[in-house]
């Protein structure tokens, strides 16, 4: 039975459980909405829809901390963000270019090397060079208009330094921001956002901002250890799901 918009019950269904979900997963860690939310969402509404509908989820999310978000993250956020606004075309081009084989599998392998990059010995908390940052910025704008997920590159830039959990959390969340707006705005430019699922995103979005409360209440009671290897086990998974998936 349809009962807004053309959605059903059941995907209306699905779509609050992972919402909530996910976003205890982002108020825990920094990340991981967009890692979650898409394939979830992918079971119940055409992909294209799952990955706007998260995209609006985002955005509204990150306008309600935006405030906190500006004052609290390093200024290389402001550069990577710039970067995923100019090659985020890039990257839904390159998908139009593409099969679903090849994109599958370009998706996992940056997931895995995400996962890798995680686990390797922390840096340090000083600025990456220019190079890692700009190559952090590019590949974050690719991936959000391939697959909707600009985190993959963006988690272990900021997680795998010794930085404040603070600061690498507003980092994350202020690009991630960045990227749902640049995505929204391509998918208007293409005429592919219905009004209808603005609405449904509103519709969720008391429960998105209830899931990263809990999440982010959970956070301040853990040590940065547990903090890392949480972050470490979900990048982990989405390594997982995006080899399941191809295979």
């Amino acid at each position: 039975m349809e009962i807004l918009g053309g959605f059903t019950a059941l995907q209306l269904a699905v779509a609050f459980g992972a919402a909530l979900g996910s976003a205890f997963v982002r108020g825990l860690t920094g990340f991981g909405m967009a890692i979650l939310l898409v394939p979830v969402l992918a079971l119940a509404l055409p992909p294209v829809e799952a990955v706007l509908l998260t995209n609006a989820l985002s955005l509204m999310i990150g306008a309600t901390e935006i405030r906190s978000l500006v004052r609290d993250a390093e200024k290389s956020a402001w550069v990577i963000g710039a970067l995923v606004v100019a090659t985020t075309p890039l990257g839904l081009y390159a998908l139009s270019l593409t099969g679903r084989d090849v994109a599958r599998l370009v998706i996992a392998l940056i997931a895995l090397s995400a996962f890798v990059a995680i686990l390797l010995p922390r840096r340090g908390n000083a600025v990456p060079g220019r190079g890692v940052t700009g190559f952090v910025g590019v590949l974050s704008g690719l991936m959000t208009g391939y697959a909707g997920m600009p985190g993959p590159p963006v988690v272990p830039y900021y997680a795998g330094r010794e930085l404040p959990r603070a600061t690498a959390k507003a980092s994350m969340q202020l690009i991630f921001t960045i990227a749902a707006t640049t995505g929204l705005l391509s998918a208007t430019g293409l005429g592919i956002l219905r009004l209808e699922l603005l609405l449904f995103a509103v519709l969720i979005l008391p429960v998105i901002i209830l899931g990263n409360r809990l999440g982010a209440r959970v956070s301040g009671r853990i040590g940065d250890p547990v903090w890392r290897s949480v972050v470490g086990v979900v990048l982990g998974g989405a390594a997982v799901a995006a080899l399941a998936r191809l295979l």
